[in-house]
């Protein structure tokens, strides 16, 4: 009776087997969504800050920043202007081990139209306690589509 059914089955085993691995595979296809090449490129911006930061590239993390007077950084005070930002951060962070590692976490990107969006998300600077140790918080930004990108035009962060 065992061989029969084994004769029997030969021919069926491809085809079940090819059922059962389609079935999750079709299942996981439905959990799948399309994010827009808008929110795509705006967290591209923060992806590239983060390895700026983590190289302890001050001026290539600054660069995510619009260059104009009217940028702001709010976190204990209102810092205007692209140039008082980055010299703050070369203040506050004068060496790799001050600037520690960053990651970024939560991102939500929310786009306001074509040349606008907000994103939110939380933040994590891991180091040393003598270079200042960790600090973590949330921040959110508005981003502004340039010439030259996607560009940080308000920055409200909190920690």
């Amino acid at each position: 009776m065992l061989r029969g059914a084994a004769v029997f089955l030969r021919p069926v085993l491809p085809l079940l087997a090819a059922a059962l691995l389609t079935v999750p595979a079709w299942s996981q296809q439905q959990q799948l969504t399309t994010v827009p090449q808008q929110q795509l490129d705006v967290v591209k911006v923060l992806l590239a800050q983060e390895a700026a930061w983590n190289r302890g590239d001050i001026e290539a993390f600054a660069e995510s920043y619009k260059d104009s007077p009217d940028t702001l950084f709010i976190a204990g005070t209102v810092n205007r202007g692209f140039a008082g930002i980055a010299e703050g951060y070369k203040r506050d962070y004068p060496t790799k081990a001050t600037m520690g590692t960053l990651g970024f976490s939560e991102l939500e990107v929310r786009p306001l139209d074509d040349r606008f969006a907000v994103v939110i998300g939380k933040y994590h600077l891991e180091r040393g306690k003598k270079d200042g140790g960790p600090a973590s918080g949330i921040f959110s930004l508005i981003l502004e589509k340039t010439d030259k990108g996607w560009k940080i035009i308000v920055d409200h962060t909190t920690g």
